[in-house]
């Protein structure tokens, strides 16, 4: 077997290219633990959701659900809008997981944007490696946000923690991945048409209440998209066929 294309040299690999993912993971999941800590909920609840939910956004949007006992319906249908992007996630890397047998479920459960970003973005060393490559990657982010998330559970029990303001790393995450996304992006359609849902949505928020704007945003911008297909499908069939090569 090529050097390159052993256990060793791919775990090494993973852990090279997944380190940006770590630190951000570690601090956002350590953020998640401390609020939901603060909450009331103890550091088992932090590793179980981290564990079955995996989902950074909603988990943060999960604290006050919570607190405020919020129905499963309304929880339901805002993860549904919200993670939307999910499907879109895995109809690009669909193809390229089939051959992965069962581990294909756990690739489509660990596609978050973080992990999508980077197998879009990284390269096994040859084709035949690939799909173990990709479920080191998947593996590896997954472990840091439950390391993260079930350590920051834990710091809270023990230490007294001011954590007013922790929850707005996750907008800063969200920022970031958003520039990175359009520096890289072929067409800026998608991002100009979350940005002007987003301020329609938040002009209306007087009416619906700020608390309620995002699913608005998230509906203007699913049927967008769908309007837009004809020209936004090409853009992403053109990105599967350039990582398929790769």
């Amino acid at each position: 077997m090529n050097s390159e294309n052993s256990t060793p040299a791919l775990v090494r690999r993973a852990l090279t290219v997944t380190i940006p993912v770590m630190c951000g993971y570690l601090f956002m999941g350590i953020a998640f633990g401390l609020l939901l800590q603060d909450a009331g909920y103890s550091f088992i609840w932090a590793l179980f959701m981290s564990v079955v939910i995996y989902a950074g956004t909603m988990q943060y949007m999960a604290i006050p659900f919570l607190v405020a006992q919020a129905d499963l319906l309304t929880v339901a249908i805002t993860t549904l809008l919200v993670h939307f992007r999910h499907f879109v996630y895995g109809l690009s890397f669909i193809q390229r997981f089939k051959p992965m047998g069962k581990r294909k479920y756990y690739m489509m459960f660990g596609m978050t944007d973080e992990t999508y970003a980077l197998l879009c973005a990284e390269k096994a060393p040859s084709r035949e490696s690939e799909e173990k490559f990709f479920f080191l990657v998947a593996l590896f982010d997954h472990l840091y946000w439950i390391i993260g998330c079930t350590a920051g559970a834990l710091a809270g029990q023990f230490l007294t923690i001011n954590t007013k303001g922790i929850d707005f790393a996750m907008t800063a995450l969200f920022i970031v991945i958003c520039v990175d996304q359009w520096r890289a992006a072929k067409s800026k359609l998608p991002t100009v048409i979350g940005a002007c849902a987003a301020v329609i949505s938040l002009a209306g928020s007087k009416l619906l209440g700020i608390d309620n704007m995002l699913i608005p945003a998230i509906v203007m911008i699913i049927v967008c998209f769908f309007a837009l297909r004809s020209k936004l499908e090409p853009l992403l069939l053109e990105g599967q066929a350039e990582g398929a090569e790769g």
